[in-house]
């Protein structure tokens, strides 16, 4: 008789096995040189700039909402939610921190040293700058190609369609009417 004890805890055994081959290096410590790496291309791209009005934008939501409660105290309020709002401004660090962390996982240390040393050229810095801008226009131009494209393919399958059910017209069915009986005079 087998053992289903043993035969399972072989089982787990090799899965954990065989899963703890399989995973890529990269799960591994990441070095400090390699954050750095992505410390440099996060700075040289920007991509963390986005995220600097969360914390006023927030501040901005709360002192808001309070003085909607208590208008009287207005000026408290704000002193308040500053001093606590720049309180909380060296946390923005923690995000720094996660952002490198980020894209060292996604990138080796030499692409992002590539990407810093691109970025620091000037055709780098024009990409950044008019990147945003060249979006849009690029947004706009599909949107009216896909109306174009959309059009066309609505009047020149219409016109095709039109041949083809005109050619073949569909009779209306005819319902067979039963005359009404006659209906007896009524005696007096």
């Amino acid at each position: 008789m087998i053992n289903f004890a043993v035969l399972g805890r072989a089982t787990a055994l090799a899965v954990l096995v065989a899963g703890s081959l399989s995973m890529p290096a990269r799960a591994q410590e990441i070095s400090e040189d390699h954050l750095n790496a992505a410390r440099q291309a996060i700075a040289a791209i920007n991509a963390t700039n986005r995220y600097d009005n969360i914390l006023p934008g927030l501040a901005e939501r709360l002192k808001a909402q309070y003085i909607q409660g208590s208008p009287n105290f207005q000026e408290d309020i704000a002193r308040v939610v500053d001093e606590e709002a720049l309180a909380l401004a060296v946390r923005r660090a923690d995000l720094e921190r996660e952002a490198a962390t980020i894209y060292a996982k996604a990138f080796t240390q030499e692409e992002l040293q590539a990407i810093s040393a691109f970025y620091a050229t000037e055709p780098g810095k024009k990409l950044l700058s008019t990147g945003p801008l060249v979006a849009r226009e690029l947004t706009k131009a599909a949107e009216i190609w896909a109306n174009g494209i959309s059009r066309d393919l609505t009047n020149q399958t219409a016109e095709k369609l039109r041949t083809i059910i005109d050619a073949n017209p569909i009779e209306a069915p005819t319902a067979e009417i039963e005359a009404p009986a006659e209906v007896a005079p009524a005696q007096q």
